[in-house]
């Protein structure tokens, strides 16, 4: 069962309904009889107007200023407070579109709801009155459309009424059959922490305009188009489609004035279905992604899922939800993120506020990126696309932030991104420069560039996507290093979210190179020296970056065994602080390996000892620890995480819940991060079943990708591979640990397929 996920009840509330979506249109379905709503999302209905200017006019004198204070003062804090002067305009947030309400008469028995994840389906079944009902709703990629049937096994049973509804002001229009609506999102809009008398704001004219138009086919009984909704009467079964588009145009323009025009692209899309078709070719669609990989543990479980997560909460062992909840990320990115799309963002596209947490934008300190972990680990190329795009724009938007802020060349991103493509420190001078400083996200979103080029052994895409992004962040990078003497250091530098405590008392968070920069600036080097490598390039640039990161500080570990997270072993303001960021050579970095660098290896495992020592964990931040742990080849420890987050963070449809929190990037990073328990290819040789849990005695996993083009499929029981095919897209000889014991060599060409000698 760990395909499907069933319930005897309806959704509670927006956290429990059942997620759907084609990367551009989202929903999320409540299963409701009498008063159905299904929540929809754009992915490019955002608050703003548009591009802002970034307003600061002294950057490179601030930037002075800050260098002084660290290397001739030493005043950490001080240094810190000068960096709010570098601050720009708050990121805008992502927003709901409307609700389609669907109302109906009677009271349901033998209630089922299901999402089938191999379909991207979601049934409801029911019966009223002795009449069996069924509803399905799924959103269409091929045909950009939600589409929502109801049949009954009675002739003449299925009335309704269909309308939408919006927490933006919108406006009715009817024509030809079809009911549609038009509104605005805010054009200005303060963000969920800030305090704001007025703090959603309309005005005419201005913002990003949308418009959604639904329309319904029904077998026998009749359909009624009005001002009120869709009203059908005494049908057997009932088709309705719905469709939707927005007045943004990029990133750098303003959006399109008339929302009308989003209105008459929607009815356009419902003009050109053929609704006999469309089902099939959904499924055909999501199949085509959803099939490539897939997990099973242990034994099925034919129970509801909420229940299961009850009884894992309880302290149950069911790593039959383990392959559900992975197989769930999976899916949830072919919904969020595909080519042509926006990239995933911290609710993926789902989202009900029109203030959302943190403003549900990119957060590219770690929540961005483990969006995008499972992407090639798990056969999903495609869905990286988005990604791809994402860079790109901050690429082009960064450099002139680079330039305003630093008079640097290349590209900078900080934090926090949205749709308008904000690449500098956010907070208007109003920030804690922890949350907003990070000069190197960009950085480590690069990294995922290379990757991507590793698992698909794609030159052309690294050629014209990834290089060139690549070689603009160690451009900026080259011109941010500072010679202290000994060093080239990064000035300022943070450990993402964490402070230090200074000897007087006092928090600081900015200071010179900080080992979580170390890391990325190594690596963006190496990356690019390996990626001129492959394309036969050899420029200055890499030169530079070749001698450049022979120059960096050392890595370094405390007297007492610690990796050092800044260049003085401060005091952490938080020891069991979320943030892993100075393991970063050990995951997603691979500096860090037992084998291969022991003593730091004993440094990273001491850290996260201490650091995860009585620590209550959150999603995401569960999800980096699994991977953590099982880089150590700690298989129970991570399994410790993963029974605590199964137990404790999730609704009982999985998604990841802490409270009223939904960040996506838990589900995500969970399903990216399990594969490190099984497939490891970070180094030199491939490893299979590197950190099996004893939990998890028998089960198989198919298509789970290994760097250099390479896909496994294997079957262990009691513990021990029993089966393992191997599929090679290119050419090339790897070295496979099927036990820590035996490594085999094999060369391999192009669409061949071996099974392994066990």
């Amino acid at each position: 069962m760990s395909h499907l996920l069933w319930f005897h009840t309806p959704a509670a509330d927006w956290f429990e309904a059942l997620p759907l979506g084609n990367g551009h249109l989202g929903a999320k379905v409540y299963g409701r009889v009498a008063d159905e709503r299904i929540a929809l999302n754009l992915d490019d209905v955002w608050s703003g107007d548009g591009p802002r200017t970034l307003t600061v006019p002294d950057g490179p004198a601030v930037l002075a200023d800050v260098r002084r204070l660290l290397l001739e003062e030493g005043d950490q804090l001080a240094a810190t407070e000068r960096t709010r002067a570098l601050q720009g305009p708050l990121v805008e947030s992502y927003q709901p579109l409307a609700d389609l309400v669907i109302r109906s008469a009677g009271t349901a028995t033998e209630y089922r709801r299901t999402l089938d994840l191999s379909t991207g389906v979601v049934g409801v079944d029911y019966t009223v009155d002795g009449t069996r009902f069924r509803r399905e709703t799924f959103v269409s990629a091929p045909d950009q459309v939600l589409a929502w049937t109801i049949t009954a096994d009675q002739p003449g049973a299925i009335s309704l009424d269909l309308s939408l509804e919006s927490q933006h002001p919108i406006a009715v229009e009817v024509a030809d059959g079809t009911y549609g609506v038009v509104g605005r999102a805010p054009s200005d809009l303060t963000i969920e922490y800030r305090e704001s008398p007025d703090p959603i704001r309309y005005e005419d004219g201005r913002g990003i305009g949308f418009g959604v138009a639904l329309r319904a086919f029904a077998g026998g009984g009749g359909v009624t188009t009005s001002a009120a909704g869709v009203a059908v009467r005494g049908a057997d079964r009932v088709t309705m489609l719905l469709s939707a588009a927005s007045t943004f145009e990029g990133w750098s323009v303003r959006p399109g004035r008339d929302p009308l025009v989003a209105l008459q692209e929607a009815v356009a899309i419902l003009d050109s279905v053929a609704v006999d078709k469309l089902r099939e070719r959904h499924v055909e669609d999501h199949a085509a992604l959803y099939d490539r990989a897939s997990l099973e543990l242990g034994r099925p479980v034919d129970l509801p899922t909420d229940e299961r997560v009850a009884a894992v909460a309880a302290g149950g062992n069911d790593p039959d939800l383990v392959a559900l909840a992975f197989n769930l990320g999976r899916y949830l990115l072919i919904a969020s993120s595909r080519p042509g799309t926006q990239a995933a963002n911290l609710q993926g596209i789902w989202n009900q506020d029109r203030r959302p947490m943190w403003a549900s934008d990119w957060t590219n300190n770690i929540n961005t990126q483990m969006n995008y972990w499972l992407a090639d680990l798990t056969g999903l190329s495609e869905c990286f696309d988005p990604f791809t795009d994402l860079l790109e724009g901050l690429a082009s938007s960064g450099a002139e932030t680079a330039r305003i802020l630093y008079d640097a060349p290349g590209w900078v991103s900080h934090h926090n991104a949205d749709i308008w493509m904000a690449t500098w420190p956010v907070g208007g001078g109003g920030d804690d420069p922890v949350w907003s400083m990070c000069a190197t996200c960009g950085v480590w979103l690069t990294a995922h560039l290379m990757e991507h080029y590793r698992f698909s052994v794609d030159v052309d895409f690294l050629r014209e996507r990834a290089y060139p992004v690549i070689a603009g962040a160690a451009e900026f990078v080259l011109a941010m290093l500072v010679d202290d003497g000994e060093d080239l250091q990064f000035i300022p530098s943070t450990a993402p979210e964490h402070h230090f405590v200074l000897p007087s008392g006092a928090k600081a968070s900015v200071d010179l190179t900080s080992t979580y920069d170390i890391w990325l600036i190594r690596e963006l080097f190496a990356n690019l020296v390996e990626a001129e490598g492959v394309l036969g390039l050899s420029s200055s640039l890499a030169e530079r970056a070749a001698a450049a990161r022979d120059r960096l500080p050392a890595i370094r570990v405390t007297p007492d065994g610690r990796l050092h997270e800044w260049p003085t072993d401060w005091e952490p303001s938080e020891p069991q602080h979320r943030h892993q960021s100075h393991l970063y050579g050990l995951h997603p970095g691979a500096e860090i390996d037992p084998a291969r660098t022991p003593e730091l290896a004993a440094a990273a495992r001491a850290s996260l000892e201490l650091r995860t020592a009585g620590a209550t964990n959150g999603g995401w931040t569960a999800a980096w620890l699994v991977a953590l742990w099982a880089r150590l080849f700690e298989s129970s420890r991570a399994v410790e995480v993963i029974q605590d987050y199964l137990g404790r963070l999730v609704s009982g449809n999985l998604l990841h819940r802490d409270g009223d929190i939904f960040q996506i990037d838990a589900n995500f990073g969970l399903t990216g991060c399990i594969p490190e328990l099984l497939l490891q290819s970070h180094t030199d040789v491939i490893r299979l079943l590197p950190a099996l849990p004893a939990g998890w005695p028998d089960g198989s996993f198919r298509g789970l990708r290994a760097r250099g083009g390479l896909s496994f499929d294997a079957t262990w029981r009691n513990g021990r591979l029993a089966e393992v095919a191997v599929h090679a897209t290119h050419v090339g000889t790897h070295r496979i640990a099927l036990t820590p014991n035996t490594t085999l060599t094999i060369t391999l060409t192009p669409g061949e397929s071996r099974t392994l000698p066990l």
